[in-house]
């Protein structure tokens, strides 16, 4: 009896120990934390994100974490709080939410798709935008309105999508929900029209100008017919031909938490944690953002105290001109109310080694003062005189919440500081129009307070000559004289000073679908010691096929980094090129293919493009991580991808995809990092961003009354580290 008994119960017990062999370890859940297991219909569920949600808190926080191989997630050092915790993932709709509170062990149920449709609802934008029926190469150059619509400027394919790609994307989260559905109130005032309706959407708003310059660039009747050919397509149920791939590796070893900060009618460029020199300055302290058109308000963050405020910036003349004064179109989410007002622009910002706040700002209308003027004894406006400036500087002490204005002669974009005894505040002008590149001595500015000595500029001239010095030059629009220097209409997007040596980088853009018909550069500028008299720079463009540079940053090394709009992230490492520095050879740029390096964002091509060395993504900016801030090593550049909804670092030569999945339609302008404790690890670092969007209603989570976020994105050793 006892035998048989053995024979038949030994089966059970070894498959029962093999069971307990291969089930996932308990996960270690502290009291700050929330952790448990993912499973599907198919078992653990690996790679997927866990969102713990709260509005407990003054302002609304949520983090977001990804399982493990073996479906198991542990969210960490959670504020006091109920949560609301689900699943999301690709190849899932989304879970039932679950309450739960910091300690809990919450094992969580995924939930398959239902059908391809209801899956690439979660996709990234550029899956969707992908789509497009771009035009085919054999239509450039256009042949105009009574040709193929296509303007005539428009000589190649690559500028009618670097076109769609800086000046529809880079202001929009372009493949979310809410702009490849048709709002229904476009749908009625176009009687079903889709593609009047897409004229009606592109007059919406106090964006109307800017859409409709976009759209001429176009050609707008060709423009218009393709962008409803593919909301039809979208309505009819067609979904992306190419699908993401969940996170992998050390992509699973992100940690997001997130704050709602500012109010719904409004929305932001950047932020800043701290002074990119010195990433502990200011640390476990407030993070302040640049809301740009929208409205005169800086928001604060107290991450510690997750409270969220604003701080109201002055403006020096009482008739600066507001958002308010910009066209109305009827919008989809506001009707007639016009919901930005804004008089200050404010654009970027940057911290100083004082604890002092410095901004890209607008503090009066464009006419300069005579000082920046033809005539005057200014050593600058001797060289270039300038007769206007659409945004000048600011600077706030939060310590004395005091605000100091400061005209400047030269517009303002970026801003960055360089590493000298002056501690010089580096700026670019965003357009080429002014063609000059200037800064402040803020180390006299802030003894003096004497803003017209403090400041200066300097044209972007090439040593063609190859004498090694700047000469007398002949302007961008003559040709070539052995015996003077070159001028180049160019100016500054990005700018960043080399932490190498003394140069100081920028980037201009692709103005090939205008008029002055020049490629983008990136500018490599040696200011000497009379920047406005001695400054000799470099251009290079990037290589053949490639186009549309966006942004600049220098590593440790002074390699420069850029995004280019063909779909990649590129570096040029200077220290490669054989070729002469100098001399007439380097008038275009081109005399260096050999120091530059591409990496192919992910996701797919256009429709229509063949060009399978590039992607429909394009990132809005690049930023190195000079000081191991996020976790992923020093000098390591992380591509702010609008279209994959992501932040895309380069480690070792390969990609590191950090998808933000919530809320859908993440999109970030740029980031930088600060380093709160240097003694805990990983939690004592973190990168900060925030939404960049400028219609934050169109996220596919939220609805117009969504608030922008603060983001901040951690690196931990392990998916279930706390």
């Amino acid at each position: 009896m006892n035998c048989i008994f053995s024979r038949w119960l030994l089966p059970i017990v070894l498959s029962f120990a093999v069971s307990l062999s291969n089930a996932a370890p308990a996960v270690n859940v502290s009291a700050s934390d929330i952790g448990g297991t993912v499973k599907g219909s198919k078992g653990p569920e690996a790679g997927v994100w866990v969102i713990a949600e709260t509005t407990d808190l003054p302002t609304k926080f949520a983090k977001i974490v990804v399982t493990d191989e073996q479906g198991r997630y542990l969210i960490p050092e959670l504020p006091s709080a109920n949560y609301q915790v689900w699943v999301r993932g690709y190849g899932l709709v989304d879970s039932a939410k679950k309450k739960a509170k910091p300690g809990q062990t919450v094992d969580l149920t995924a939930v398959q798709a239902p059908s391809a449709k209801a899956a690439a609802q979660y996709y990234p934008g550029m899956y969707w935008y992908s789509m497009l029926n771009i035009p085919k190469e054999n239509e450039f150059p256009g042949t105009g309105e009574k040709g193929n619509g296509i303007p005539a400027v428009m000589k190649k394919q690559y500028y009618w999508v670097d076109t769609v790609k800086n000046s529809c994307q880079s202001c929009h989260a372009f493949g979310s929900r809410g702009i490849r559905d048709i709002p229904e109130v476009f749908k009625k005032m176009a009687s079903g029209d889709s593609e009047l309706a897409w004229a009606h959407r592109t007059q919406a708003g106090q964006a109307m100008q800017n859409m409709a310059l976009g759209l001429g660039r176009l050609g707008p009747e060709r423009a218009l017919s393709i962008f409803s050919d593919w909301t039809d397509r979208v309505a009819k149920g067609e979904v992306p031909f190419a699908k993401p791939n969940r996170p992998q590796g050390i992509e699973r070893n992100v940690v997001y938490s997130m704050w709602d900060w500012s109010t719904p009618k409004h929305y932001l460029h950047d932020s800043i944690s701290t002074d990119k020199r010195n990433p502990t300055i200011n640390a476990n302290g407030f993070i302040f953002g640049a809301p740009e058109e929208s409205t005169d308000l800086v928001p604060v963050l107290d991450p510690k105290t997750h409270t969220a405020t604003q701080i109201r910036m002055p403006y020096a003349d009482p008739k600066t001109h507001s958002s308010l004064s910009l066209p109305l179109g009827q919008s989809a989410y506001w009707g007639k109310d016009p919901i930005w007002d804004g008089h200050t622009s404010i654009h970027n910002l940057i911290w100083d080694q004082r604890d002092k706040l410095w901004f890209a700002a607008r503090v009066r209308n464009s006419p300069n003062p005579d000082f920046c003027k033809k005539g005057s004894d200014h050593p600058s406006a001797k060289v270039v005189p300038l007769n206007e400036s659409a945004r000048q500087l600011s600077m706030y002490d939060p310590k004395s919440k005091e605000w100091s204005l400061i005209s400047t002669c030269f517009t303002t974009h970026h801003l960055y500081f360089a590493r000298d005894k002056n501690d010089t505040l580096w700026t670019s002008a965003g357009s080429p129009a002014s063609g000059v590149v200037g800064w402040l001595n803020t180390k006299m500015y802030l003894e003096t307070k004497d803003e017209q000595k403090s400041q200066g500029w300097t044209p972007v001239i090439v040593d063609t000559n190859g004498n090694g010095k700047r000469d007398e030059y002949v302007e961008a629009n003559q040709p070539l004289d052995p015996s003077k220097d070159k001028r180049i209409m160019a100016a500054f997007y990005g700018v960043q000073p080399s932490p190498a040596d003394d140069s100081i980088w920028g980037q201009s853009m692709d103005v090939g679908f205008s008029r002055i018909d020049q490629p983008g550069y990136l500018i490599r500028l040696v200011p000497g010691a009379d920047p406005s008299n001695t400054a000799l720079s470099e251009i290079f463009q990037s290589p053949e096929g490639t186009f549309g540079s966006r942004g600049v940053d220098v590593d440790s090394k002074g390699v420069a980094w850029t995004v280019l709009g063909s779909g990649q992230i590129a570096s040029l490492d200077r220290r490669k090129c054989r070729g002469p520095m100098n001399g007439p050879t380097t008038a275009e740029g081109k005399h260096c293919p050999e120091g530059w390096t591409l990496y192919k964002l992910p996701g797919p091509q256009f429709k229509n493009v063949n060009d399978p060395s590039g992607s429909a993504d394009g990132a809005y900016y690049i930023w190195v991580d000079l000081h191991n801030t996020l976790g992923l090593g020093k000098d390591v550049p992380i591509a702010s991808s609008s279209g994959g909804e992501a932040l895309i670092a380069v480690v070792d030569g390969k990609l590191v995809n950090l998808r933000v999945p919530y809320p859908l339609g993440f999109f970030t302008k740029n980031v930088d990092g600060r380093i709160d404790d240097v003694n805990t690890g990983w939690k004592g670092r973190a990168v900060w961003t925030t939404s960049g969007t400028r219609t934050n209603f169109h996220s596919g989570d939220g609805n117009k009354d969504s608030n922008p976020k603060v983001f901040k994105v951690q690196i931990r050793p392990n998916p279930l580290a706390n």
